[in-house]
């Protein structure tokens, strides 16, 4: 019974629904294994205790939106 995890930041439902969903596609078709016997846990960490770049990822996203409007 394959298990996969994932740790990322905040998430909307939507977001994560869809992750769940195409994770287990994908990983069924190049695993060869039923969808059914998927397991997906999805960890979230608050933005302010998840880090890149030596910022935290409110600052990063933040910082992208800015950029990208």
């Amino acid at each position: 019974m394959p298990y996969i995890t994932i740790e990322s930041g905040a998430l909307s439902n939507e977001q994560k629904e869809n992750l769940i969903r195409r994770l287990t596609e994908t990983a069924s078709e190049i695993m060869n294994v039923p969808q059914e016997f998927f397991s997906i846990t999805i960890k979230e960490l608050p933005d302010g205790n998840f880090g890149i770049g030596g910022k935290t990822i409110d600052k990063v996203k933040s910082e992208f939106r800015k950029k990208h409007k």
